[in-house]
């Protein structure tokens, strides 16, 4: 396919007389093509295409239309069908109402551009820089920010069956690619234990049991790795991605003791989330916990603007291997944010993005203040309210030294790294002291006592943010912070955000930003439309419980 960039076409006649006079109000794609016109040019996506070959369907109309899309949770083959039957596609899309349209697998082509020359933030962005145009989107105003989990589009399974089905993903794989090399080189017997798909209830139940069926799986995938691995076989064979991901299983998931294949266990250590894989058919889903939630699959991060006076726009989109923390998306969205000139003057976002060291790196490198409730001091002293916490001792930070509040001074100052990986400093009192302090009660339950605290930009901050928290003008100020929650409910409900389409982290990832340009032009459509935004429900007892008002 190749490409020869046009201009947009206008709405042919017949097909605006027609949209007008059966929709004389309006609606979404009439507003969106009257208002913002076609959104996408074929020059946004001219590097992806080469300059010879059969001609491309236009790129901005197939941009336009994985737009709309997602703003309706289509499939390919619904959306194709939409060109070819709705009116109001048409409109939007300038096309004539007798346009035969397209075949449905265009559309996935056109997404593996995308996704192959990295272009997947042009959908956004187009949207974003209209938005600027009509002055709904300005650097330096409030913005907020939120997570949620995204399921991988795989069955999750326990460490068993992810194993088995590993090794049955590779055989079929090399049945089809190399079959003549594989019926020379299989068992009989793996016939009757590979050939269809097996869940927890069909395997055996005792624990010893298990574990010898766990071995036999791990010797007849360790003779099928070893056979692809002879000097004879074919070297190509290596490199199937089925075996590829077959050997990582099996390092993951057996060792070998004395010759012999064993099934891993807590004892032999078992790889961290951030690198076990769960699926052979999604190696880049992880599992994650959070809270009472466990998934296998992805997070995503939307940030949005939170004007009174705009329409409320996301602004970027992340997307994430399950277990990343959220705080550690803090810098990369300011930086990407940075990047398109949105930088936030104000960042809201929950405890998850907030750290000491978030709050000073956010403040210095980009200028943002960084607003949400910090992690309170989780020492016994601090939750008791009555001890002496950590705050309560004075810090000499160019004396290197502590004093405590009954005025003995600390006698080391070492600074140290924490299993969060963050730099901190331990300080310790002499246990002389602390034995004959009449406020040891309130201070330590050991023989002295150590506090940990935070380098001194980083512990100043944190006691300005947790000092601001119990002000009235914090807490009207991050009230603003719910509403990115009623986003990820709209992506979720109307735009299936929370279930991935697609295999692997960058096409989950153009999933999300399709989502978001589309969530952008449902917004802008009811700004235009001056539709009031939802208010957080009350639900039918709260209102029945309220008190009446004042006459």
């Amino acid at each position: 396919m190749s490409l020869r960039a046009q201009l947009p076409t206008p709405v042919p006649d017949a097909t605006a007389r027609v949209a007008h006079a059966v929709f004389p109000q309006g609606n979404t794609y009439l507003n969106l093509r009257d208002e913002l016109g076609t959104l996408f040019a074929d020059e946004d996506f001219a590097p992806l295409y080469p300059t010879r070959g059969q001609p491309a369907e236009a790129p901005w109309r197939l941009a336009l239309v994985t737009v709309m899309q997602f703003a309706e949770n289509l499939s390919d083959r619904q959306a194709a069908d939409a060109v070819r039957a709705r009116i109001d596609w048409k409109y939007a899309l300038g096309l004539e109402l007798i346009d035969p349209g397209f075949d449905s697998t265009v559309l996935c082509e056109f997404r593996t551009r995308l996704v192959a020359g990295g272009a997947e933030q042009r959908l956004l962005e187009a949207v974003l820089q209209r938005c600027r145009e009509r002055g709904w989107l300005k650097p330096r105003g409030r913005q907020r920010t939120d997570s949620t989990h995204v399921l991988a589009r795989i069955r999750a399974v326990n460490r068993l069956e992810c194993a088995r089905e590993t090794l049955r993903h590779a055989l079929n794989d090399l049945a089809i690619v190399a079959p003549v090399w594989l019926r020379a080189n299989s068992q009989a017997s793996w016939v009757e234990r590979y050939v269809g798909r097996l869940d927890d209830s069909r395997l055996p139940m005792g624990q010893e049991e298990r574990r010898a069926y766990a071995c036999q799986l791990g010797a007849d995938g360790h003779a099928l790795l070893a056979a692809v691995s002879a000097p004879e076989a074919p070297a190509w064979l290596r490199e199937v991605p089925a075996v590829e991901t077959l050997r990582r299983v099996w390092v993951q998931q057996f060792y070998l003791e004395a010759g012999q294949i064993r099934w891993r266990t807590e004892a032999e250590g078992i790889p961290p989330s951030g690198v076990f894989i769960s699926s052979p058919y999604d190696t880049e889903a992880r599992y994650a916990k959070k809270h009472t939630t466990t998934w296998v699959g992805y997070k995503v991060h939307l940030t949005e603007t939170c004007e009174d006076d705009a329409p409320h726009l996301i602004s970027h989109v992340a997307t994430t291997p399950a277990p990343v923390a959220d705080g550690d998306m803090t810098p990369q969205i300011h930086q990407d944010l940075q990047d398109q000139d949105l930088l936030p003057g104000k960042h809201l976002a929950d405890t998850g993005y907030v750290d000491a060291e978030l709050l000073v790196n956010s403040r210095q490198e980009f200028g943002v203040d960084l607003i949400g409730p910090t992690r309170s001091d989780y020492k016994w002293q601090a939750k008791a309210g009555a001890g002496f916490a950590a705050s309560n001792f004075t810090i000499d930070w160019d004396g290197q030294q502590a004093t405590c509040p009954e005025g003995h001074a600390s006698t080391s100052w070492t600074p140290a790294v924490d299993r969060g990986h963050n730099d901190v400093i331990k300080i310790k009192f002499s246990a002389k002291d602390c034995g004959s302090c009449p406020s040891r009660g309130q201070c330590t339950r050991g023989e002295r006592r150590a506090i940990t605290v935070r380098p001194q930009e980083q512990y100043l901050a944190l006691q300005a943010a947790r000092e601001r928290e119990s002000s009235a003008e914090f807490r009207r100020e991050y009230a603003r912070r719910a509403g990115v929650e009623g986003t990820i409910s709209q992506g979720v409900r109307a735009c299936g955000l929370r279930r991935a389409r697609y295999v692997g982290e960058a096409k989950v990832h153009l999933q999300h930003v399709a989502t978001a340009a589309a969530m952008n032009v449902l917004r802008i459509r009811d700004w235009l439309m001056d539709k009031p935004r939802e208010q957080t429900r009350t639900s039918a007892f709260a209102k029945l419980m309220a008190p009446a008002p004042a006459a």
